[in-house]
């Protein structure tokens, strides 16, 4: 793998609520398959929470307060890690309001910019995209709804699609 592969982001969430919701977990995919994650420890002022969002993603409130990362070093290391770089997404909509809410609440801005993967995409490859998906969900064996396991997901998607 070379430095051509993108760097994918996903984040995990309170629930799917694009007013109230905020970010519970990130997960970043470098170029070269090298995996970051982070829990993140919800700020005093975020209340949202959905059950069934809990049971899709398994990470209970608990596990956050006792495992989750203070948002501003969250933020610090990302920005650290990623600076000057582009990430992507594939629920831009919903990762770039979550990023969003996670650097608002650490008074930060991000060193990178994030996009969504479909600007990476020729009409073939969106074609075959969420075939290319499934069969790589089906095949690497990792549990999903988890952010780093969904950005590796995102990674390998990306390689069959550009060694088909």
């Amino acid at each position: 793998m070379t430095n051509e592969f993108p760097i994918f982001i996903d984040f995990e969430a309170s629930s799917l609520d694009l007013i109230m919701s905020y970010p519970i977990e990130v997960g970043i995919c470098l170029a070269d398959g090298e995996v970051h994650s982070w829990l993140i420890k919800p700020h005093v002022i975020w209340q949202d929470w959905s059950l069934k969002a809990a049971r899709i993603h398994g990470i209970s409130q608990e596990e956050l307060q006792e495992n989750g990362t203070d948002i501003q070093e969250v933020a610090e290391k990302l920005n650290v890690l990623l600076a000057g770089k582009e990430l992507y997404c594939d629920a831009w909509t919903f990762d770039s309001f979550w990023l969003h809410r996670l650097y608002k609440a650490a008074k930060m801005k991000p060193s990178f910019h994030l996009e969504s993967i479909s600007v990476l995409l020729n009409e073939d490859q969106v074609a075959h995209w969420q075939d290319v998906h499934d069969k790589a969900i089906a095949e690497v064996n990792l549990v999903r709804h988890r952010a780093a396991n969904d950005a590796v997901i995102l990674h390998e998607t990306w390689k069959r699609l550009h060694t088909k």
